[in-house]
C-alpha cells in the first residue's frame, strides 16, 4: 500500500535516518516507536505526502486514501461540533449537500431540467454507495464514543476548549475511514472511557493503522508490527512488548559480534606490530593491513543509563491521612445557578494507600482532589489532612508556581541545594531535559514543558502525601515507566487521576470512582475495579 525505499531525511547537518526501508501493507496495526525529537512526526508527513524525502522514494498503490491526524488541529469556526465532523467526511459529505440543494429547490416546488434530474438520480447512487446515509448515525456514534453528549453536538465548536477540539479533528478523521489511517497520540485529552472506545473501534477499523501513543497498554493492545525511528527506521513483527523483548536479544547479538571482532582486530593488530619492522614478513603485513582497512567496523550504540529517582526524605505521617465526611462541591454557573458536582461523599484514606480517582470526564475527579489538597473550599461537609501531613500536588495548571527568569536547572538547584549538578541532571532528563535544555528559560516553555518541571521538582521535596492529576501526560513511554518507578518505591501515600490504564494497573491498591455526584470504594487494585465496576471492559 504505501512503501519507503532508500529514503534519507536530515535537517541541516543532522540526518534522522538514512537508507530506510518502511512497508504498510493492507490490515497492518503498526506502532510507531522512538525518543521525543527522532522523527516518528517527520514519517506520518511523509507517509502522508506533506513532506517530501532528501533522498529515495516514497510509493503508495493508485487510488489509496491516507488520512492523518495529528497534534496540529487547525482552525475550527463557524459550524457546529456535529457540522464540522461531517465536512469531514469529504466528497460524500459535498455529495450530501448537493442532494439537499436539489431538493430544496424541488419542495420549494421548482421544476428540474432533465440534466439535472440526471445528476440529482447520479448523485443519488453515489452518496448510497459510499454510504451517506448513514453519515449521520456514524457521526453520532463516534462523537458520544469520543465523549461528546447528545446535546452537545450541536454546539459551536467556538465554545470547546482546545482537548475537545482534538476530540473533533480525530472524529473526522474515524468518519472519514481512510484506506491508511496515520494517527499521531491519539489518547492525548481522551479519558479511559473514550480510550476504550476508541480501542474497540481501531480493532474493527477494515483498513491499515500507522500509530504513535504515549499509551503502552493502547499500543500493546491493537498493534501487531512495531517500527522504531531512532538514527534507523527497524521493524519489528510483533507488538510493544515483542519490539522490547527483540530489541534487546539484538543488542545482545550485536555485543557478541562486536566482542568476536574487537578480538579479531586485536589479534592482527598484534601480528602487525609484531611483524611489521621484518623483511620477511612484509608482504603479510601489508595485507593484514589492507583487509583492517577494509573491514566494516560494529559500531555498539550508547546504551541508556537507568534512571533511579530517589524521593528526598519526608517524615512519616499518621495511620488517617484524609478524613472525609459529607464532603460536597458546587460550582455557581456563569447564570447565577448552582452545579452540584458531588454531594456526601464519606472515605478515609490511609497511610500507604496508592488510590486512582476514577470517573467519567466531568465526574468531578479534578475537583475531589482540589478540595483534598485545599485549592478549592468544600461546599458541605468537611475533609481534614491527619496528623504530620505534608502534602504535593499537582495539576495541569501548576505551572504557574514556576518563576519564568529563571532556568529549567536554576529551578530544580534552588530547591535542591544538597543536591550535585550531575544529580539534578540526571532528574531533569528522566524527563526529557538534557543538554541545553536545561538552560532554556521557563518563559519559552511549552505547557507540557512546564509540568514536566514541576513533576522534578515535586519529586525532589520532602512530602508524604501525594496528590496527583494527570501527571503522565505530555510523558512518552520511557518518561512514564521512570515515573510510575519512583511511585511505587514511593513510601508515602497517593491519589492520582490518570487516563494510562498501564500505568495505574502496576500502581494502585485502592479506587475511588466518582459517579453521579457519589463515590464508590473498591478495595482492590485497578483490575479488581475493572472486573466488579463492570463499566470498563480490560
Amino acid at each position: 500500500m504505501l512503501s519507503f525505499s532508500d529514503v534519507k531525511i536530515a535537517y541541516g547537518d543532522r540526518v534522522l535516518f538514512s537508507d530506510a526501508a518502511f512497508l504498510v501493507r493492507p490490515g497492518d496495526r503498526i506502532g510507531l516507536v522512538g525518543p521525543n525529537g527522532s522523527g516518528k512526526t517527520t514519517v506520518f508527513r511523509i507517509l502522508a505526502g506533506l513532506e517530501s524525502p532528501d533522498s529515495g522514494q516514497v510509493s503508495s498503490d493508485p487510488g489509496i486514501e491516507v488520512g492523518y491526524f495529528s497534534q496540529d488541529v487547525g482552525e475550527m469556526q463557524g459550524r457546529s461540533v456535529m457540522e464540522e465532523v461531517l465536512a469531514g467526511a469529504g466528497f460524500i459529505h459535498a455529495l450530501g449537500e448537493e442532494l439537499g440543494t436539489f431538493e430544496h429547490r424541488m419542495s420549494e416546488g421548482e421544476t428540474l431540467s432533465a440534466r439535472e434530474m440526471e445528476r440529482y438520480g447520479e448523485a443519488q447512487q453515489d452518496f448510497m454507495h459510499h454510504g451517506g446515509y448513514e453519515l449521520g448515525t456514524r457521526s453520532e456514534t463516534i462523537l458520544t464514543g469520543l465523549g461528546f453528549a447528545i446535546e452537545r453536538q450541536s454546539e459551536a465548536v467556538e465554545a470547546f476548549s482546545g482537548g475537545w477540539k482534538m476530540r473533533i479533528a480525530l472524529a473526522k478523521i474515524l468518519l472519514k475511514a481512510p484506506q491508511v489511517l496515520l494517527i499521531d497520540e491519539p489518547t492525548n485529552h481522551l479519558d479511559v472511557e473514550s480510550i476504550v472506545w476508541l480501542e474497540a473501534w481501531l480493532r474493527d477499523f477494515p483498513g491499515a493503522i500507522v500509530m504513535t501513543s504515549h499509551d503502552r497498554e493502547f499500543m500493546t493492545r491493537l498493534c501487531n508490527r512495531t517500527v522504531e525511528v531512532d538514527g534507523a527506521i527497524t521493524a519489528y513483527s510483533g507488538d510493544y512488548d515483542f519490539y522490547l523483548r527483540e530489541r534487546e536479544i539484538r543488542r545482545e547479538q550485536l555485543l557478541a559480534s562486536y566482542r568476536r571482532q574487537q578480538a579479531m582486530l586485536a589479534k592482527e593488530e598484534e601480528f602487525i606490530a609484531r611483524f611489521a619492522a621484518r623483511v620477511s614478513h612484509a608482504a603479510q603485513v601489508q595485507s593484514r593491513v589492507k583487509t583492517l582497512e577494509k573491514i566494516e567496523r560494529i559500531e555498539v550504540p550508547k546504551e541508556p543509563k537507568p534512571i533511579k529517582l530517589r524521593w528526598k526524605p519526608a517524615r512519616r505521617s499518621g495511620d488517617v491521612v484524609v478524613e472525609m465526611t459529607g464532603l460536597g462541591k458546587s460550582w455557581t454557573r456563569s447564570d447565577g445557578g448552582i452545579h452540584p458536582v458531588f454531594t456526601g461523599i464519606n472515605g478515609i484514606v490511609s497511610r500507604g494507600d496508592k488510590i486512582a480517582v476514577t470517573g467519567i470526564n466531568g465526574a468531578g475527579k479534578s475537583t475531589l482532589l482540589k478540595v483534598i489538597a485545599g485549592e478549592a473550599d468544600a461546599s458541605s461537609g468537611s475533609c481534614g489532612l491527619g496528623a504530620g501531613v505534608v502534602q504535593g500536588y499537582f495539576s495541569q495548571y501548576s505551572g504557574d508556581i514556576l518563576r519564568p527568569k529563571s532556568t529549567i536547572y536554576q529551578e530544580l538547584a534552588e530547591r535542591m541545594p544538597a543536591e550535585s549538578p550531575a544529580t539534578i541532571k540526571n532528574l531533569l532528563g528522566a524527563f526529557q531535559f538534557s543538554g541545553d535544555d536545561v538552560e532554556k528559560r521557563i518563559s519559552v516553555l511549552s505547557g507540557g514543558e512546564k509540568t514536566r518541571v514541576v513533576l522534578s521538582i515535586l519529586i525532589s521535596s520532602p512530602v508524604n502525601f501525594l496528590i496527583l492529576d494527570e501527571p503522565t501526560n505530555h510523558l512518552d513511554i520511557a518518561s512514564r515507566e521512570v515515573l510510575l518507578d519512583a511511585l511505587q518505591s514511593f513510601e508515602g501515600t497517593l491519589m492520582i487521576v490518570s487516563h494510562d490504564r498501564w500505568f495505574l494497573r502496576h500502581l494502585v491498591t485502592r479506587v475511588f470512582e466518582v459517579d453521579r455526584g457519589v463515590l464508590r470504594t473498591y478495595e482492590g487494585n485497578y483490575d479488581y475495579y475493572l472486573e466488579k465496576s463492570g463499566k470498563i471492559k480490560s
